[in-house]
């Protein structure tokens, strides 16, 4: 079932002007004080507190997943920007597990993928109906591509791909299964630079 997993607060204090008036001077009023107008300085900005993450366990799902930001480099047709950028699909790949949200990938991956529609499949089907995923995390330990369009229009990138054991659980918090963590293995990601953006058309394992 394994699959390539301020609020600025400023205080503002105004001092009142009093007088008063001289009966022996037909009425007429001299200030009495002079009140100086001061102002607090203003609070430094108070950040918002980040609610921290918590992976999945038995008790219950992740929680505050960072969601992966996909690097400016990435978003240019060079050889940095499509190493980047699949770093950042396997980042997708990997919160999917955590979350079951995989809207992202699916925005910059062609539904002829078979294996990222395998793994989406799993993500979203175990994050249904109560149930959960724990651990498996992706990792890509190496990422390269000798960018050179194929004869078949796309870019090549040979990625590493690791990921942790992955554990199934019950919406009572049983433990269904769990996949051991499999072997490190090879992924080539096929992929296109079009309308300003990378998409992904296939990925597929590398033999050997």
């Amino acid at each position: 079932m394994t699959a390539i997993a301020v609020v600025v607060a400023a205080a503002l204090a105004l001092s009142g002007c009093n007088s008063g008036s001289d009966p022996n001077t037909g009425g007429t009023t001299s200030p009495a004080s002079t009140a100086t107008e001061s102002v607090s300085p203003s609070a430094s900005p108070t950040p918002t507190p980040t609610a921290a993450y918590k992976p999945a366990d038995a008790a219950g799902p992740a929680q505050n997943v960072p969601v992966p930001v996909l690097p400016e480099v990435a978003k240019t047709e060079t050889k940095e920007g499509l190493e980047a950028f699949a770093r950042y699909w396997f980042e997708l790949l990997s919160y999917g597990y955590e979350t079951g949200d995989v809207t992202q990938i699916s925005e910059i991956t062609s539904p002829s993928c078979t294996m990222c529609e395998r793994a989406k499949e799993v993500q979203r089907g175990w994050h249904e109906g109560g149930r959960w995923l724990g651990g498996g995390k992706v990792t890509t330990p190496t990422v390269s591509t000798n960018f050179k369009v194929a004869g078949d229009g796309n870019y090549q990138v040979a990625v590493q791909v690791s990921q942790e054991a992955l554990s199934y659980y019950n919406p009572d918090g049983s433990l269904d299964s769990t996949d051991p963590k499999p072997a490190d293995s090879g992924s080539l990601m096929l992929a296109v630079f079009k309308d300003g953006v990378w998409f992904v058309n296939t990925i597929e394992p590398i033999a050997g």
